[in-house]
């Protein structure tokens, strides 16, 4: 039995008789914790009792500066459904004209010009150190279903990665995967503010589950990431999600007391923060200046940044998406976002991160390109288009860039090579003070294009068969060549959403059609045969596509949108394990 959680409610899900999954297994638990995710000896290793008060202790000083934030969000979203739009806050006007400047970037991280994101399943976090990039940002969020066995073994994995010791036997190749001697630096990825850990309750409620991604993080990896890779800073970390520098303090609060907590430097903490919101765009400097101590900067969080803009602009007809594919870094207000968070950054000391790959290819979806192993020709056309997106990205003056697969990095870093010559970044040599005459209006325009059938089928199949995925434990999908995660399946449903909120007509395919729920249906059922005809009958019976169907139409055709996608499928993956815990 399942029910939403929402933003921190309280709540009953499926549960598991028989104890704490494990022959008198028991977490060793401080007053007030109770675990109710299944109990494994290694998780154990995790869940110490000291990494729980730790944990416990954020969790209590933050948790009602986070139910707050959550609140100004629900009232910021009324005033753009009441015909509001975001902008620059006069009050905060002094923050942007200011001559402040962040705390300097340590050594360790000074050249990024080539990230690798991914999971933090073992093998991937081995072959991503591995790769040849500067940077692997291990991801707890929108790239990782977050089922109780998946955090807790990212944790685990994590754990022996900073210590040097991790390894991966992979029996069918007869091959034993382990980290070279020279590793990309390690960033990790927490979940938003509005998630919660719903297998870990405290004082009655579930916890925040950024704080429980960070918190157990840092408590046992603190010491050693110094050590190992941080010439003494560290950890790093990114961000995501955030609206306002208001959340932004919090996490700077967060990092202030957990420097405290186990003794070590102010600033030693250093995070970049995901710009992946439109309210956020109107607010980098002030986000900077609230974690100014902590920045290495910002990044162009794209795939969200689109989701943003249609959830923002739900209840404005006029501000209608065309074919996701369409809405690329050409468009005006994307390409003015970019321009102004690098300005806005290297004015500030920090770097100016570039984002995953969007572009057009094949089914012409807006993802992240992965080689293709099949199509020698098909794969260097795709390749030309990675670097071309890179070439816009680094002449632009962006400091570094994501990759979404180790096969893409060498290719990029020449592109980047090639335009930075032999300086580790671009902060001091381009300051794009061109960029200080964008306005409100640049960042708002509407995108221009059209809206079609294939368009509607497209977002609908890849959104289904994200969740799909997702539901079975999988956040990041390869499909149709490219890398999906969690934000791409948000563009797919909230487009087809607005499309189907407003009746809005199909004019670029020569149908002429509006899309109704007679039509959506009837896409539905056509993209489900499609979808069982690709896959096979034997995986698409023992998957959960029939699930993820009814999960993402019901998204699509509700009448409020959800805000995300992940609050409400969250609740199909959570399972309650009665007695985990030795107190309460």
């Amino acid at each position: 039995m399942a029910m939403s959680y929402g933003y921190y409610g309280d709540t009953a899900m499926k549960k598991i008789p028989g104890g704490g999954g494990g022959v008198g297994g028991r977490y060793d638990v401080p007053e007030g914790v109770d675990i109710r995710g299944r109990f494994d000896e290694e998780f154990a290793k995790i869940l110490t009792k000291d990494a729980l008060v730790f944990v416990a202790a954020l969790h209590r000083e933050f948790r009602n500066h986070v139910k707050y934030a959550m609140e100004c969000r629900k009232e910021a979203k009324m005033r753009y459904n009441s015909g509001g739009l975001p902008g620059f806050d006069p009050a905060t006007k002094n923050v942007r004209d200011g001559d402040w400047v962040c705390a300097e970037v340590p050594p360790a991280v000074a050249d990024r010009r080539v990230e690798i994101t991914g999971p933090v399943e073992r093998k991937m976090i081995i072959n991503a150190l591995n790769s040849g990039a500067k940077v692997f940002m291990a991801d707890f969020e929108d790239a990782l279903s977050p089922t109780w066995e998946n955090l807790m073994r990212g944790q685990v994995n994590l754990k022996d990665a900073v210590i040097g010791t991790i390894s991966f036997e992979e029996k069918t190749r007869n091959r034993v995967y382990k980290l070279n001697d020279q590793i990309a630096k390690l960033f990790v990825r927490p979940r938003g503010w509005h998630l919660p850990e719903a297998h870990i309750f405290i004082d009655g409620e579930p916890a925040i589950g950024c704080l429980v991604d960070f918190g157990l993080y840092f408590h046992h990896n603190h010491a050693s990431f110094r050590k190992t890779q941080g010439q003494g800073y560290g950890p790093f970390f990114y961000l995501p999600k955030m609206e306002n520098s208001r959340e932004a303090r919090i996490w700077n609060n967060v990092f202030e007391r957990a420097e405290k907590m186990v003794g070590i430097e102010k600033g030693s903490i250093r995070a970049t923060v995901l710009i992946e919101t439109l309210p956020a765009v109107f607010q980098m400097d002030e986000i900077l200046y609230e974690l100014r101590d902590h920045s290495v900067g910002l990044n162009c969080g794209r795939w969200d940044y689109i989701f943003s803009y249609v959830k923002t602009f739900q209840a404005h007809p006029d501000r209608l998406l065309p074919d996701r594919v369409l809405v690329g870094m050409g468009q005006h207000f994307m390409r003015s976002y970019s321009d102004l968070l690098i300005r806005t950054c290297h004015r500030r000391g920090v770097h100016a991160m570039g984002g995953m790959l969007g572009f057009q290819l094949y089914c012409q979806q807006q993802a992240a390109q992965i080689p293709i192993k099949d199509d020698p020709e098909a794969n260097e056309a795709a390749l030309e288009l990675v670097k071309k997106d890179k070439l816009r990205e680094v002449r632009a003056g962006h400091d570094g860039t994501w990759a979404a697969h180790p096969g893409l990095i060498p290719a990029i870093m020449e592109v980047f090579t090639n335009n930075m010559g032999n300086s580790p970044n671009l902060i001091e040599t381009m300051k794009r003070e061109d960029a200080a005459n964008l306005t409100e209006e640049d960042l708002l325009q509407i995108p221009r294009g059209v809206r079609t059938l294939e368009g509607l089928r497209l977002n609908t199949r890849v959104g289904i068969q994200y969740v799909a995925a997702w539901l079975t434990g999988t956040g990041s999908v390869p499909l149709y060549n490219l890398m999906e995660d969690a934000a791409t399946a948000e563009i797919s449903r909230v487009q087809n959403w607005q499309w189907l909120k407003y009746g809005v007509e199909l004019n670029g395919d020569g149908v002429g059609v509006r899309v109704s729920p007679e039509l959506f249906g009837k896409v539905v059922e056509e993209e489900m045969v499609r979808i069982e005809g690709e896959v096979g009958k034997e995986r698409f019976k023992k998957g959960m596509y029939k699930e993820a169907c009814k999960l993402f139409v019901r998204q699509c055709t509700t009448p409020v949108l959800d805000d995300f996608l992940t609050i409400n499928a969250y609740n199909h993956i959570v399972v309650h394990h009665p007695g985990g815990s030795s107190k309460l």
